[in-house]
C-alpha cells in the first residue's frame, strides 16, 4: 500500500477533467486575474471535494467493483487499502476541501459543490445507478457543474455563460459514456446495472447518442449567438461537434461495435478541446 493507492481511490483522471473545467470557468471571468491566489486556493478546495466524492463512490461500489474487469483492480476492490483507511482519507479530503472553498471563495460556491457531491456520491451511486437506464443522463448533472462552480468561486454570482457550459457537459455525458457501456455490456449485465444498452438495446442507445450529439451542437453554438463568444469559438466548436455527430452516425451501422472506444476516447478529447477553444476565444476578445 502506497500513496498511489489513495490517489487511485480518487479517480484522478476524472477529478483532473472536472478541475480543468472548473478552472476554465474561473479563467473566463475578468475578476480571476486580480485575485489569482484566492482563486487557485478555491480550485484546490474544489479538487479535494471532487476527489472525496469519487472516493466515496468507490467505497459504496467496492463489492460490485470486484466483479468487473474494468474496476476489479481498484484499491478497495483489490484489498490494497482497507475500508477504514478509505473512509478516513475521504473524511480528511472532505474537511480540507470544504474549508478551503468556504474560506477562499464564498458560501454559494460551497453549496453548489456540496449539492454536486451529495448528488453523485449518494443519489447517483446508491440509487440512480441501479434504478433507471437514465442513470447516466440524470447523474451527469453533478459532473456538469464545475464551470459554474469555477465562475461563482471568483464572482459570487451566476451568469448565462457558465450555465450554458453546464448544459454542454450535461448533453455531452450520454454520448460520452454510452459507448463505454456498450463495450462493457456483459459486465454491466452481470452486475445488474440497468445501463441504457441493456434496458433499451444497443440500437436504441446509438440512436439516442445521435440525438444528444445534435442537441450538443445546438447548446455549443448558443454562447456565440448570445454574443458571449467570438468567431474562433464558433469555428472550433462547430468542427468538433460535426465530427462528434459524424462518429455517432457511423456508430449506427457499426454492428460489431468496433467504434465504441474510439468514440469514448474522442469524447474525452472533445471536452478538453472545447474548453481550450472557449478560453482561447476569451483571450482573443480580451486582447485583440
Amino acid at each position: 500500500m502506497g500513496m498511489s493507492s489513495f490517489i487511485e481511490l480518487c479517480k484522478p483522471k476524472i477529478v483532473l477533467l472536472l478541475t480543468v473545467t472548473a478552472l476554465v470557468g474561473m479563467l473566463l471571468t475578468v475578476e480571476f486575474y486580480s485575485n489569482v491566489f484566492d482563486s487557485m486556493a478555491s480550485l484546490l478546495g474544489f479538487a479535494l471535494l471532487a476527489a472525496s466524492s469519487a472516493a466515496l463512490n468507490q467505497i459504496f461500489d467496492r463489492e460490485s467493483d470486484k466483479n468487473m474487469a474494468r474496476t476489479k483492480g481498484r484499491p478497495l476492490a483489490s484489498g490494497e487499502i482497507s475500508l477504514f483507511q478509505a473512509l478516513t482519507f475521504t473524511a480528511i479530503l472532505l474537511f480540507v476541501g470544504s474549508s478551503l472553498l468556504l474560506y477562499f471563495s464564498n458560501l454559494m460556491t460551497l453549496m453548489i459543490t456540496t449539492f454536486g457531491f451529495i448528488f453523485y456520491s449518494l443519489v447517483y451511486t446508491i440509487y440512480l445507478k441501479w434504478a433507471t437506464p437514465q442513470n447516466i443522463v440524470i447523474g451527469g448533472l453533478s459532473g456538469a457543474l464545475p464551470p459554474l462552480i469555477g465562475w461563482t468561486a471568483v464572482t459570487n454570482e451566476i451568469s448565462l455563460l457558465p450555465l450554458i457550459l453546464v448544459l454542454v457537459i450535461f448533453l455531452w455525458t450520454p454520448p460520452h459514456f454510452w459507448p463505454l457501456a456498450i463495450d462493457r455490456l456483459e459486465e454491466y449485465k452481470k452486475e445488474g446495472v440497468p445501463m441504457m444498452p441493456i434496458a433499451k438495446g444497443v440500437t436504441r442507445t446509438k440512436k439516442e447518442m445521435v440525438v444528444y450529439a445534435v442537441l450538443l451542437l445546438g447548446a455549443s453554438l448558443a454562447p456565440f449567438f448570445y454574443g458571449l463568444t467570438g468567431l474562433f469559438y464558433l469555428i472550433s466548436t462547430t468542427a468538433l461537434n460535426l465530427y462528434f455527430i459524424y462518429l455517432c452516425i457511423a456508430y449506427l451501422g457499426d454492428k460489431e461495435n468496433t467504434l465504441s472506444m474510439k468514440i469514448f476516447n474522442f469524447s474525452v478529447q472533445y471536452m478538453l478541446l472545447f474548453f481550450l477553444a472557449t478560453y482561447i476565444d476569451f483571450l482573443i476578445k480580451l486582447y485583440v
